[in-house]
């Protein structure tokens, strides 16, 4: 059985930080990402890693706040988020693919087979 868990959500002031971590079990993954969704508003690509390249994807968004890291333990992902906004509100989501991926193919939510329950995140101005 695959399972995401999330951690790491709160409540932070606009220009403060915060990190969240998800912890991947199950099976192996090639690619790990974080989406997030606000109130009202649709899932959006947030950050993924690919493990074999190493590479990292970012909106852009968040580029330069946000940083995406794998853990030393396998499956695991860590989203660094720091000069919070208001507009970073949102519940944050975990998701992993199984498939390698590559650039705009890793924003894509569709890519990802399994998702966490998601861990919420509150920016307060």
């Amino acid at each position: 059985q695959v399972d995401l868990v999330e951690s790491g959500g709160g409540l932070v002031q606009a220009g403060g930080s915060l990190r969240l971590s998800c912890a991947a079990s199950g099976r192996t993954f090639s690619a790990m990402a974080w989406f997030r969704q606000a109130p009202g508003k649709e899932r959006e690509f947030v950050a993924a890693e690919v493990w074999v390249s190493s590479s990292a994807y970012y909106a852009d968004s968040v580029k330069g706040r946000i940083t995406i890291s794998r853990g030393y333990a396998k499956n695991t992902v860590y989203l660094e988020m720091n000069s919070l906004k208001s507009e970073d509100t949102a519940v944050y989501y975990c998701a992993a693919s199984p498939s390698y991926c590559s650039g705009g193919g890793c924003r894509a939510a569709s890519v990802y087979n399994y998702w966490g329950k998601g861990t919420l995140v509150t920016v307060s101005s």
